[in-house]
């Protein structure tokens, strides 16, 4: 049997009291009895709610069978009818505006990757959150996009064939990406910067620039003799990397070793479908590594070939611009966490009269209460600039059970001491109750949402 501690009217997993107590709460600005309170007044108040909403979907649900069973000659206009009087089809409003406000530039403006991973593997969690940045003579080498015809096998030691065509390719993709005003990238010998602007030598033809110049973001090292040079394409940075003396680079006319590209924008932090938490040990596990990426402090060391390695979160990566200043872009990518479903309960936690909590409502505080260590610059590395928590909702059932999400979220809210609408709403558009009436859950969360999914 879990052992249990009592924190007011509430019967608490000791592993899960353990973590709030020990490592969530301390430099939160929040004690950990103000946490046991605010989970105590969410179950008190949503559980009913919940319970009601479920037995919505079943009563609904049930309805639809029977009208199914008793109308064996489908009619399109008459199911319709039939959901619009059932409330299954919700009545749809006029046009409105979004209004949801400070959202990260990686959601708001910029159109990139987004990965999942399972949260409770720490390992994973952080190799997502590292690919914010990556490696294109990498993804080329070990990928399909290079046959391996004509001796160009992956397989044994490093074939150099084979790593000929990765070049021509990632010079095939800078002069489509950022093309010279002259020439091919393939054709370089050198890379320097000059009155703020970049400047390419040719091999037979002189010096050129880029075909687009505002395309130059930046560089590292001297610039007359730069280590990296940073090109932005869509709103995504490019950095080529230079190096004479590396094994790469000193193959190369212009001492290209590598090109790294800005890769997964945003990385999903998954407590859902891809874990299987099923008691308090595994949500203790699974809310201390993402604890541990809000603070900047998570790692995992692990055995690879004989070696041990520990991967922690990559720092920021700054760059001189172009006139001369700083320029620092994100290491990593912004972290989403996605919540369990309305329909999921969980025993680490029972409420007054000894039944499980909705668990939604608990990872929803952890969350956020997590998620204030970033906002409050307890990390070495931030994650949400400017300042939000993303909280990924899945498995919704219409318009009243994405309202119940962003009520709980206002309650979080007040208990955490944190602005309104500062805890922003993923909408997983999954359910066909949600996508049949996908505008008023819109609307219902009008001032949260920052995506469909």
């Amino acid at each position: 049997m879990t052992p249990r501690i009592t924190r007011g009217g509430l019967q608490v997993a000791k592993v899960l009291d353990d973590l709030v107590k020990d490592h969530l709460t301390p430099d939160s600005g929040i004690a950990s009895e103000t946490f046991w309170t605010a989970l105590e007044k969410l179950a008190a108040e949503f559980r009913p709610k919940i319970c009601a909403l479920l037995h919505k979907r079943d009563e609904l649900q049930a309805k639809i069978d029977a009208w199914h069973q008793a109308n064996q000659d489908f009619d399109a206009t008459a199911y319709r009818r039939f959901l619009t009087e059932i409330g299954y089809l919700v009545p749809e409003g006029g046009d409105f505006q979004i209004t949801t406000d400070a959202v990260c530039a990686e959601i708001a403006e910029v159109a990139g990757p987004q990965l999942v991973v399972p949260v409770m593997n720490a390992r994973y969690a952080l190799n997502a959150a590292n690919a914010r940045w990556g490696s294109l003579y990498d993804a080329l080498y070990g990928t399909d996009v290079i046959s391996e015809a004509d001796g160009c096998e992956r397989a044994g030691a490093f074939n150099t064939r084979r790593g000929a065509k990765v070049v021509t390719f990632a010079g095939e993709f800078l002069d489509q990406a950022v093309p010279l005003a002259q020439g091919r990238h393939a054709e370089a010998t050198g890379y320097a910067v000059r009155e703020g602007k970049l400047s390419v030598l040719l091999a037979n033809a002189g010096e050129t620039g880029l075909a687009a110049p505002s395309q130059f973001a930046g560089y590292a090292g001297e610039a007359a003799a730069p280590t990296a040079v940073l090109l932005k394409n869509h709103g995504l940075h490019i950095e080529i990397q230079l190096d004479r003396n590396h094994p790469i680079g000193k193959t190369d006319p212009a001492g290209r070793k590598d090109i790294l590209l800005e890769s997964a924008l945003t990385t999903i932090q998954d407590f859902e479908d891809s874990v299987a938490a099923v008691d308090a040990v595994d949500k203790a596990v699974v809310y201390a590594n993402w604890l541990g990426l809000m603070k900047g402090d998570l790692t995992e060391t692990f055995q690879k070939n004989g070696r041990a390695l520990t991967r922690a979160l990559n720092p920021d990566r700054t760059y001189t611009t172009p006139e001369g200043g700083v320029l620092t872009l994100p290491g990593r990518s912004l972290m989403l966490a996605r919540n369990v479903g309305h329909h999921m309960f969980t025993d680490a936690v029972l409420d007054s009269e000894g039944r499980e909590i909705p668990e939604g409502l608990l990872d929803a505080l952890v969350t956020c209460l997590a998620a204030l260590h970033d906002l409050k610059g307890n990390s070495p590395v931030r994650n949400a600039r400017p300042a939000g928590i993303y909280i990924v909702k899945p498995k919704m059932h219409g318009p009243d059970e994405v309202a119940l999400t962003c009520a709980v979220f206002t309650c979080i809210e007040d208990a955490l001491g944190l602005e309104r609408n500062t805890v922003k709403i993923g909408i997983m558009d999954e359910e066909r109750r949600t996508t049949v009436n996908l505008k008023e859950c819109i609307r219902a969360a009008s001032a949260r949402v920052i995506f469909i999914n």
